[in-house]
């Protein structure tokens, strides 16, 4: 006898705290497998407030509202459904799913290993869960896991030991590079080791400094079936089981592009679409210098919000180059975004004048490059309060960690897109933005990155190249290597405790930046909890 069921896995963009339209997104989705003919409906992690909700978690009557919503799901008498929300009972909250089957919550399942790193805090909120739950469907024994209990295996392997024959998982899983294929290889081992099906259904969207990718996935001995990345779809899939074989049949999947790049590209994108969209910004300013960071960061709002809710404003000095003034001008006319140009040297000059009395006896340094920088930035500040534009910063990684960028300058503004993205990676991106459509001036690629904050400046007077510059940052920041440890790999000691030492004086700055989305495994936020006073050496 064959047993089946036809389940649909509910990969979807939900918006923290908005409970009744996540609901609404989610009552769609069902009526959608019930037209189709599913029995089981399976969504991500707390899909019904959105992860994470932080705080929230500490209200009252953000629980009333949750209960509200999860009772409108009860309604539904003719298929199973895995939802995510968080529950609470008297003192204790949990990371629950909820098992409802003709109208009533069958079983609840409260996630067991609560992630609580990097970006998680999860045992700030919630209270471990003690039993495992393994309900049957049209004959087949179901397990429930949550996110993190896939990552400790034995979770897995005691439901299979309990006699479940499918488990279904339930995700909150953040992108950041490489991360799809790390999943991939855990739940293939784990498959091969307990030979019964994994469901995989992680949420999709930008959430403040997280981006999730979905990138959900059905994993069996032999067989994958493979979701894309960063895109809502509702997918429906037959599992039949018989005589200890299983099998999947669906429609036929595309085959899911997971180059590296692309991946990062995407996620920016969307972690950009999202912050501005949900918080109902009007549209993103930025400052277009002619320049490869803003002219990818501009490349990126282009795709993510169309050139009608974009503004670029070029602000040269007397140390802008020609050329980039005409590149960012033929940029900004390419995308037909708005395109605004403010010469600053009259107010450079005002502002030396002014404190001409207070630096009588000083050479000019790194103080009148920093002026211009604030000049800059008060500018598009003052178009953002005009307008309702957020302003969107262009400073990379590789300048956040070495404070290579002015506060309140450069950095002023509320959304930091590239903040975790390392100078090698823009220009990986640039590059591979053009192969799709040249949007990016070919010569703002290839020439030497500058400030243009002095005369014939560029990065590397300051810094060192930028794949040995980057290289030390991922060892340092990244992989948590001592100065020590990377000098003995080969690289030059003056160089590393150079880095290390930058990276540690910056930390003040770097506090008050702005957020921007994590594409790293350890990011200049939440993974990132240095002490600004320390006296500590890497």
């Amino acid at each position: 006898m064959t047993n089946s069921v036809k389940v649909a896995l509910f990969q979807f963009n939900p918006t923290v705290g908005d409970i009744v339209e996540n609901t609404n997104k989610i009552i769609a989705g069902i009526n959608s497998a019930i037209a189709k003919g599913c029995n089981l409906f399976i969504t991500s992690e707390l899909a019904i407030c959105g992860y994470s909700p932080e705080d929230l978690l500490f209200r009252a009557n953000f629980y009333q509202q949750i209960n509200q919503q999860l009772k409108r799901l009860l309604t539904f008498k003719d298929i199973t459904l895995i939802i995510g929300c968080p529950y609470q009972q008297m003192e204790h909250t949990f990371n629950s799913a909820m098992v409802i089957n003709s109208g009533q919550i069958t079983h609840r399942y409260d996630k067991k290993c609560l992630a609580n790193y990097g970006v998680f805090d999860e045992k700030r909120y919630f209270t471990v869960g003690q039993q495992q739950i393994i309900f049957e469907l049209n004959g087949i024994k179901i397990g429930v896991l949550i996110c993190e209990d896939l990552w400790h295996q034995e979770q897995a392997i005691n439901l299979q030991q309990a006699g479940a024959q499918l488990i279904c998982v339930l995700n909150a899983s953040p992108y950041w590079q490489n991360k799809h294929t790390t999943r991939l290889e855990l739940v293939k081992s784990l498959v091969k080791q307990i030979k019964i099906p994994i469901i995989y259904v992680n949420q999709f969207g930008g959430q403040d400094e997280v981006v999730y990718d979905g990138s959900s996935f059905i994993m069996l001995e032999d067989q994958q079936i493979q979701l894309p990345a960063f895109v809502e779809c509702n997918f429906f899939a037959t599992i039949d089981y018989l005589d200890q074989r299983y099998s999947v049949s669906c429609k036929p999947v595309a085959p899911a592009n997971y180059d590296s790049t692309q991946l990062l590209y995407q996620a920016l994108t969307v972690a950009l679409k999202d912050y501005v969209t949900k918080n109902n910004f009007a549209g993103v300013i930025l400052g277009l210098s002619g320049g490869i960071d803003s002219a990818l960061t501009l490349a990126i709002a282009y795709d993510a919000l169309g050139s009608d809710k974009i503004m670029a404003l070029m602000m040269p000095s007397i140390y802008t180059a020609a050329i980039s003034k005409e590149d960012a001008r033929a940029m900004a006319h390419k995308l037909k975004i708005k395109y605004h140009e403010i010469e600053i040297t009259d107010l450079f000059n005002q502002f030396k004048t002014t404190l001409s009395l207070s630096f009588a006896g000083t050479a000019e340094d790194t103080t009148e490059e920093n002026i211009q920088a604030r000049i800059r930035g008060t500018l598009l500040m003052a178009l953002s309060n005009k307008f309702g534009f957020l302003v969107i910063t262009t400073g990379n990684k590789s300048e956040m960690a070495t404070g290579y960028a002015t506060l309140y300058g450069d950095m002023a503004g509320g959304f930091a897109l590239l903040k975790d993205v390392l100078k090698v990676d823009v220009y990986k991106l640039a590059k591979w933005r053009n192969l799709q459509t040249e949007i990016i001036p070919h010569r703002i690629i290839t020439r030497p990155p500058s400030a243009e904050l002095r005369a014939d400046q560029t990065d590397q007077d300051s810094l060192p190249p930028y794949p040995l510059l980057d290289r030390i940052i991922e060892l340092l920041v990244e992989n948590n290597l001592s100065q020590e440890e990377i000098i003995n790999l080969g690289f030059a000691p003056d160089v590393v405790n150079k880095i290390a030492r930058l990276i540690k004086v910056n930390e003040y700055k770097r506090r008050q930046a702005a957020i921007g989305p994590k594409i790293s495994k350890v990011s200049f936020a939440r993974d990132w909890r240095y002490p600004i006073t320390n006296k500590f050496n890497f």
